[in-house]
């Protein structure tokens, strides 16, 4: 059962050069799903500006930092055993690409609406969408999706447990208590455990299938916390890479798309980093000393706050900081060498990019300029998918009508139609099906 193994047989031409992670990324990037991600917001809903990034270019983000941290890795530790088993960089990239193909429109809003309207149907969660996506939805094999190599699929594996092991079910989704004449959610309840989905539950048996029992238990295990969601414990290899990534990306260029668009003070960014930034400061004033005669943290400050190319200027040092700052972690209870194995962070950068992290969650995500907005989406999501579960045979495309019958009446597949739009095309279903203004069969979705 090899790592280079996929669900459904192929054979490459002969003529054919390409290695698995070469096949795997050139199917990722030629896929619908991909090119969707232009279309679904990262943290700032579309239409706000032009300079800020989608899921798409965040992806793009992603697998470029990724294949730069395996690089780095075979720079820092070249005679290291896990150094010999890190992946191509057409494997990196593929799965960084992916990485987010499962999320819906408008974001973690739309994660949190599709969760609730999935109540007592299997639930839905973003990553888990992923593994379905790529498993089951694209178009590339007959029944195995995308059909890419069980390396792959492992790496894009984020959260190795079902839906039905990591659900609380004391935790049921549901509405605000109190507002008498809209439906709000309640994102605390609604929030969906980190997990693949009960459908992919074969696809997920056949991913682990080299494991043997031992490795595949610990794997797989959760730790549970009292009144929230059990957690899963463990990623592999790849998947470390990929995470560690999301997060430089998340941390930093959200960082700048913040900043750029005026949505935070440099004096709550000062306020907030500049316990957690010593090591940072230490590297710049080794690195460029000429820059160390005033106060380095305030010259952090004004280059990130100052004009465009000062701002892209330290937004590449901070970058590079937490790339190089890589080390190998081993989880010695694994045999298999892609679990045994993982990439983390040094404990100073850490630290100095989880609070960069919290940051933008203070001041961008939980401010009510972006919760406005999320709850209008959950709104929209919410009814689009109700209308089309209350009438399926007069409101769903015959495509997704099809799937549905042929599936049984499986809301699952109005899940995954509502899931796959893009921002603007969720919005114009909603405004197709509620709006007061007469609309047209010429109307395109």
């Amino acid at each position: 059962m090899s790592w280079s193994a996929r669900r459904e047989n192929w054979t490459p031409q002969a003529e054919d050069a390409r290695e698995d992670g070469d096949i795997d990324y050139a199917r990722v990037i030629h896929s619908a799903s991909f090119r969707r991600l232009q279309g679904k917001t990262q943290i700032l809903n579309l239409g706000d500006s032009d300079f800020y990034r989608t899921r798409l270019t965040h992806s793009l983000e992603v697998a470029q930092i990724a294949g730069g941290i395996a690089r780095q890795m075979v720079k820092l530790f070249p005679e290291h055993p896990a150094t010999a088993l890190l992946p191509d960089r057409s494997m990196i990239h593929a799965i960084g690409c992916t990485h987010d193909f499962g999320h819906p429109p408008f974001g973690h809003g739309g994660e949190v609406a599709l969760n609730y309207c999935m109540r007592g149907d299997g639930g839905f969660e973003g990553n888990g969408q992923t593994l379905r996506i790529l498993a089951r939805l694209e178009t590339f094999s007959q029944s195995a999706g995308a059909n890419l190599c069980r390396r792959t699929m492992l790496g894009v594996l984020k959260y190795p447990a079902p839906f039905s092991a990591a659900n609380n079910p004391d935790i049921e989704p549901s509405l605000l208590e109190g507002p008498a004449t809209i439906r709000a959610l309640d994102a605390t309840t609604c929030k969906p455990p980190k997990c693949y989905l009960d459908s992919e539950s074969d696809v997920a048996d056949w991913i682990l299938a080299p494991l043997s029992t031992q490795d595949r238990d610990a794997f797989t295990a959760l730790t549970p916390t009292p009144g929230k969601h059990a957690k899963t414990r463990h990623k592999s290899l790849d998947c470390s890479i990929m995470d560690l990534a999301d997060d430089i990306a998340y941390g930093v260029h959200d960082l700048e798309d913040a900043i750029a668009l005026g949505l935070v003070t440099r004096h709550a960014f000062a306020r907030a980093v500049e316990p957690h930034c010593g090591v940072f400061l230490d590297a710049l004033k080794e690195k460029y000393p000429g820059e160390s005669d005033n106060d380095v943290f305030s010259r952090m400050v004004e280059g990130l706050f100052g004009d465009a190319g000062s701002r892209k200027r330290y937004i590449g040092r901070l970058v590079h900081h937490f790339l190089t700052a890589a080390l190998w972690e081993e989880k010695a209870e694994f045999a298999e060498p892609l679990l045994r194995w993982r990439v983390t962070m040094k404990g100073p950068q850490r630290g100095f990019l989880n609070a960069l992290q919290a940051f933008v969650v203070r001041e961008v995500i939980t401010g009510p300029e972006v919760q406005q907005l999320e709850f209008k989406g959950q709104t929209m999501v919410v009814a689009v998918f109700e209308a089309l579960s209350a009438a399926p045979a007069r409101l769903l495309p015959r495509g997704v009508l099809a799937a549905y019958d042929a599936a049984g009446g499986d809301r699952r597949i109005i899940c995954d139609h509502v899931a796959a739009m893009t921002d603007a095309h969720l919005l114009r279903s909603y405004e197709r099906l509620f709006s007061p203004r007469m609309g047209s069969v010429f109307d395109r979705l």
